[in-house]
């Protein structure tokens, strides 16, 4: 009698697995979902609506010419307005609801850390989130791959140039008060730091408001001589503009990457004096192949938009993305899509060189000023 309840607990278990299973890829048998949470409304719409045009004119393109293995990829997003509740509340529709095969283009540092429990417990493929935060940098969480450097790799980057090229010493900080922010201000602690130099001042703002003028007053009492910037484009254009008009116009402003370098330069009406970039993928003006792919197809699906940092790193990741779908030889599943895209080929970017370590296939950060219309290169660093 043990052995047959014995049996019987064996079926039982052995059945709900797979039905698990089924229930969990049956989806994805004529389509390959991918799901992604992002702000497509409010202060950052602008950021959102960039990643969503650079990964969906390749998943299009791809679609065109028959999918992958006759499935077509579909990318299916929300709206989470940067605010990390909705966030929440939008995976688990994508997971539970929509069950997509990955996770991917996610949006933000508080967003994305309020589902990182999520995201660790469902094991679901995480790639190429839109944030350099370290804590997506862990290597026992083996679902997640990003594409971009680190947050303080940037800032390091920043600091070492500013140091060596400009002999600057007194640094100040202008950031969003919350995760995304702090990540950034203990970048800058650990890179000046390193170089024996201390921060002068700082200044906060609270996430989706424009509340800038305390930021600037807190700044200012210690006239530093360039304040690295950590915020969304638009609060930080108008700590510039104000900025600007007070004992603070003649430093050097450095905005990272996530803060939007072309929506910053549009709400500043293109006047780059002073600001110096960091980015973590070369600049889309380049005449290289995969520039030249990226503005061929972004003319073709949306002919009267403009190329943008943004929209060519989502192209550049919805690429990689691709190409790991098309190594499982027609066996697409999560862990052979892991293990193809920790293992992708140098050049599936042509020029951009990528190899993955640190949990992240780009391993560059590019620094960039604005003149005469465009953003021109004046290091690149590995």
């Amino acid at each position: 009698m043990v052995k047959k309840n014995y049996i019987y607990i064996l079926i039982l278990i052995i059945v709900t697995t797979l039905a698990l299973f089924f229930s969990r890829k049956s989806p994805n048998i004529k389509e390959i979902r991918f799901g992604a949470s992002l702000p497509l409304s409010g202060i950052n719409q602008n950021l959102g609506e960039e990643v969503v045009i650079g990964s969906s004119i390749y998943f299009n393109h791809v679609n065109a010419k028959g999918g992958i293995d006759g499935k077509k990829i579909k990318f299916i997003y929300f709206d989470d307005k940067y605010e990390p509740e909705i966030t929440q509340t939008n995976i688990k529709k994508l997971i539970g609801k929509d069950k997509v095969f990955a996770l991917f283009d996610f949006v933000g540092t508080p967003t994305v850390k309020k589902v990182m429990p999520i995201i660790k417990n469902s094991k679901i493929p995480f790639i190429a989130p839109y944030t350099g935060a370290s804590f997506l940098r862990n290597p026992k969480n083996s679902n997640i791959v990003n594409l971009r450097s680190s947050y303080k790799e940037e800032i390091d980057a920043l600091v070492d140039y500013l140091v060596v090229n400009k002999k600057i010493t007194k640094f100040s900080i202008f950031y969003q008060n919350d995760d995304y922010g702090k990540e950034g201000y203990i970048a800058l602690l650990s890179a000046l730091k390193k170089r024996n130099l201390s921060l002068q001042s700082e200044g906060t703002y609270k996430r989706n408001t424009l509340f800038v003028k305390q930021a600037i007053y807190d700044i200012s009492q210690k006239k530093p001589e360039a304040i690295i910037l950590i915020g969304a484009y638009k609060p930080t254009a108008r700590f510039i503009k104000k900025a600007r008009h007070s004992s603070l116009k003649n430093v050097i402003f450095c905005p990272i990457s996530f803060v939007n370098a072309d929506a910053l330069m549009s709400e500043l009406n293109n006047d780059g004096k002073n600001l110096l970039f960091s980015q973590v993928v070369p600049t889309y003006s380049q005449n290289t192949q995969i520039t030249k792919e990226y503005k061929k197809l972004l003319k073709f699906y949306y002919p009267t938009h403009k190329p943008t940092f943004a929209s060519f790193e989502s192209f550049l990741a919805a690429k990689v993305v691709v190409h790991a779908l098309k190594k499982s030889d027609g066996n697409i599943n999560e862990s052979n899509f892991l293990y193809n895209l920790k293992h992708s080929d140098k050049n599936t970017l042509g020029d951009i060189k990528i190899s993955y370590k640190n949990t992240q296939l780009l391993n560059r950060v590019y620094l960039l000023k604005y003149s005469k219309g465009k953003f021109q290169l004046l290091r690149e660093k590995q």
